[in-house]
This record gives structure tokens, C-alpha cells and sequence, in this order.
């Protein structure tokens, strides 16, 4: 988490989780709300609107636009690194 988005974790920026086994793979959609549920400490509407998160908000797996990866539906592998940057700022 970074940009501010780390805030509402308080503060961790880096959290390294292993997922609970489930019958279908895990993917960015149930990773949303598996992080709403064990990780997000407070103001859950700056991080999250619907099932997705809020605009302004980049998502990078490995490095990539989630965008490019298929954005919610993407299939999670082993290893992966998703990042989530806040760039709203205060002015």
C-alpha cells in the first residue's frame, strides 16, 4: 500500500498474506474482499467502492496495470505482488 492508501492499514505498507484454500482459484475480486475483511482498519469507502476499489486508486500486479491483466477477474498465481497506490491528495 502506498500514496497514503497505507494509512488505512495503519500504516503497514507491506503485508505478506498467505490465502485461505478455497474450491476456485483466487482472484483479484475475492482478494478485494478477503482484504476488506482481515487487512482494511478504517474508512473502508476511501479504499473500496463497490466490489472494486475507488478511482484513484492503481493496482499493479508484478509491476503490470491491472488493467492489462484483466482487472478484477485476474487469477492470482503463486508469488504474486499486488500493490495498490492512492493517487488522491489532499490540496
Amino acid at each position: 500500500f502506498r500514496g497514503g492508501a497505507e494509512l488505512l492499514f495503519d500504516g503497514v505498507k507491506k503485508h505478506q498474506v498467505t490465502l485461505p484454500c478455497q474450491p476456485e482459484p483466487w482472484d483479484i475480486r475475492n482478494l478485494l474482499k478477503w482484504i476488506k475483511q482481515n487487512l482494511l482498519k478504517e474508512r473502508p469507502e476511501l479504499f473500496m467502492q463497490g466490489e472494486s476499489v475507488r478511482p484513484g486508486i492503481l493496482v499493479l500486479i508484478n509491476d503490470a496495470d491491472w488493467e492489462l491483466m484483466g482487472e478484477l477477474d485476474y487469477k492470482l498465481q503463486d508469488q504474486d505482488n499486488v500493490v495498490f497506490i492512492s493517487t488522491l491528495h489532499g490540496g
